[in-house]
């Protein structure tokens, strides 16, 4: 698993406002443990509303089924067990928006 991979996950099903239940996700980093940190992936263009996001285009490529949202505000490690199957790749584009975004909602 590598960075820009675009895997299905199972997301655990928490009581506040996290994003829950099968989806893709985008990976940031692997730990090199049992855990990936991870971006969960919407398909609600709505979520655009909220800061710290980034809006991809479905391609050939990433093999979204749909334009999704990247709720970077939403970033969490997630057990490799919860991983599904790979999509495909995000483009670099996306990837350093994505990048642009998260070093802003951390303050690097």
């Amino acid at each position: 698993m590598k960075k820009g991979e675009l895997w299905v996950l199972e997301l655990p099903f928490l009581n506040g406002r996290e994003q829950r239940g099968t989806r893709p996700c985008l990976i940031l980093a692997d730990t090199k443990t049992d855990m990936i940190v991870v971006i969960p992936l919407t398909s609600n263009l709505q979520a655009l509303r909220f800061p710290h996001t980034v809006e991809i285009k479905k391609s050939g490529e990433n093999k979204l089924e749909k334009d999704s949202i990247a709720l970077i505000f939403q970033i969490q490690s997630l057990d490799k067990k919860r991983f599904i199957n790979k999509i495909g790749v995000l483009e670099d584009y996306y990837l350093s928006k994505v990048d642009e975004v998260l070093k802003r909602l951390i303050q690097l």
